[in-house]
């Protein structure tokens, strides 16, 4: 899914199977694993198969490229969405008869940011209501749920700290953040050693091997990174504990990103190249 969200995202560029190949050959997968792979996500609907000169390839459905798009803001940006003092609650209550539709409704409220207040009442920073609902919407759930924006009352931020920590496991996403770091805490520094601090001379004077190992290291970093900025609750700094990791881990992930994400990009698009059918 990295590599799609990276090099195949637009419509009409389907990637062949022998690409695929290539492309997760140099991440160490080999080649029934990728085309199991490819087959769960297409039995999923994630991707849709289609035809390149004659042979089978694959493409993002259309609902995947639009979460593509509005993910970038959110994994890329330099900053983290700070959310205002405004919050949002949502409220859904699903019959019996279509009790299967409440884990969904609990994984998609969970991927976007919200807390858990009580059963079936959950709370985020009202920043990220117009993307929940458009989401509900999409998968048909918006008549489930309920919401409503407001301040919390008689409380300072000492108080609402420690509300917050009831209402979204803080510990476990900060242990999140400091996998993150343990692994690529100090990809900058490593990086900056091999091809100096500039993107444009490092990519002007990179060997085929250096962007063959750029993209080994970009892809693995990427892929752990891109679920964590859902996964952290977006609040005020004030309302999180001394020493979130978040904006940290956010640094190491966007300053490495600059430096090797074009060097990476230049090795995929060569394996893309090499099996593009005329």
């Amino acid at each position: 899914m990295t590599l799609y969200g990276l090099y195949s995202r637009e419509p009409g560029s389907a990637l062949p199977v022998a690409t695929l190949i290539g492309l997760l050959g140099d991440l160490g997968y080999d080649a029934p694993g990728v085309r199991s792979a490819v087959s769960r996500l297409k039995s999923k609907g994630i991707l849709r198969s289609t035809k390149r000169g004659g042979a089978a390839a694959y493409e993002l459905s259309e609902d995947l490229q639009r979460v593509f798009a509005e993910g970038d803001q959110r994994i890329f940006s330099e900053r983290r969405g700070d959310g205002a003092n405004e919050w949002v609650l949502a409220l859904f209550s699903v019959p019996e008869t279509q009790r299967h539709l409440r884990h969904q409704l609990r994984s998609l409220l969970g991927d976007l940011g919200f807390g858990t207040v009580a059963a079936g009442v959950w709370i985020a920073s009202a920043a990220v209501v117009g993307r929940t609902r458009e989401l509900l919407a999409e998968r048909g759930l918006d008549g489930f749920v309920e919401f409503f924006r407001g301040d919390y009352l008689f409380a300072d931020a000492t108080e609402i700290r420690a509300k917050v920590a009831t209402w979204w496991d803080l510990d476990a996403i900060d242990a999140l953040m400091a996998e993150f770091l343990a692994d690529f805490g100090d990809a900058e520094d490593l990086w900056t050693r091999l091809v100096g601090d500039d993107p444009a001379t490092a990519l002007r004077e990179a060997t085929p091997e250096i962007c063959r190992d750029a993209f080994r290291y970009y892809i693995p970093m990427l892929t752990l990174w891109r679920r964590l900025p859902y996964r952290d609750p977006n609040l005020p700094l004030e309302y999180l504990p001394e020493g979130w990791k978040e904006p940290q881990a956010r640094r190491a992930f966007v300053h490495t990103h600059r430096l090797i994400a074009p060097l990476a990009a230049r090795h995929a698009q060569r394996i893309i190249g090499e099996h593009r059918v005329p």
